[in-house]
């Protein structure tokens, strides 16, 4: 069965494994870790002997689908344990003073003039993304969703991974809400959630409401143990010095059978919001 992991990076991505056949990825002289980057991430608590550390982006893919830069990493000092509790944000939350519209821009695929398609994404990725604004906005929070035309005018714009990394097996990424209150301002997305791994419409609105989730404060349903959605062994993310707290309401414990949208990893199928997550989306907004 395959697995979609929904990773956190300082900035949150997403990685596409599968639990019984996963093509290898052969770490190139380019990828050599630094030393003194392993010591630190071992001093804090990171598992670098079962998981393989890979370059990423601008920085490091740590325990499979965590992404952190170097100048993250370097900031970051031994973090807490978190109890099992459902339901978790960050510290920054998304300002809304009773009522917000926050706007998404995605860049949509087109036709050139001798009829080649000029790059953006496909119709099954934005119907994906209209799909996960419409289950916000279907729960009446303080917070609401729009896809707008321009990026000039966007609160968060959805940008296209490279290719290198939709190789590497990588779906996405997003971050958390600033100390001034508004929401992360980029998703970025592979483009290839369809032709390359049969997702549906409601399999991508699904992986794009989880990056939203993250954009807007939420941590990972099974924050204190990512093996529940995973598999594999016990994994504690800490607290990573964003937040990780309890949000009154849900319950203790998490389960997969429960599919909330915020799981740490997902076979791919459809997740919307379960009532434990309209819960905890109620009671932030």
């Amino acid at each position: 069965m395959k697995h979609l992991n929904l990773l956190l990076t300082g900035l949150l991505c997403l990685l596409f494994t599968f639990s019984c056949q996963q093509d290898e990825i052969v770490i190139a002289p380019e990828d050599a870790i630094p030393s003194e980057i392993l010591l630190k991430l071992n001093e804090i608590g990171f598992n670098t002997i079962d998981f393989q550390v890979k370059t990423f982006e601008e920085g490091y893919l740590v325990e499979n689908d965590i992404y952190l830069t170097e100048s993250q990493i370097n900031k970051m000092s031994v973090g807490r344990g978190i109890p099992a509790v459902e339901q978790y944000s960050t510290d920054n939350l998304v300002s809304t003073s009773g009522s917000r519209v926050i706007t998404i821009y995605a860049p949509e695929e087109g036709t050139s003039t001798r009829g080649k398609k000029t790059s953006g994404y496909s119709p099954a990725m934005i119907a994906g993304l209209d799909l996960a604004i419409a289950r916000y906005n279907a729960e009446n929070l303080e917070i609401s969703f729009q896809r707008v035309t321009s990026s000039s005018s966007a609160d968060i714009v959805m940008t296209r991974l490279s290719r290198r990394d939709e190789r590497r097996g990588v779906l996405g990424s997003a971050g958390f809400p600033t100390a001034s209150g508004d929401p992360y301002d980029e998703i970025k997305m592979s483009g290839v959630l369809e032709s390359s791994y049969g997702l549906d419409t409601e399999g991508i609105a699904t992986i794009i409401a989880h990056e939203m989730g993250h954009c807007v404060g939420f941590r990972h349903t099974d924050y204190f143990d990512r093996s529940i959605s995973c598999g594999g062994s016990t994994s504690n993310e800490g607290d990573g010095g964003v937040g990780a707290n309890h949000i009154p309401g849900t319950p203790t414990g998490a389960t997969y059978s429960a599919q909330s949208w915020m799981l740490s990893c997902t076979d791919g199928s459809d997740r919307p919001f379960n009532n434990d997550d309209k819960t905890a989306l109620d009671y932030l907004y």
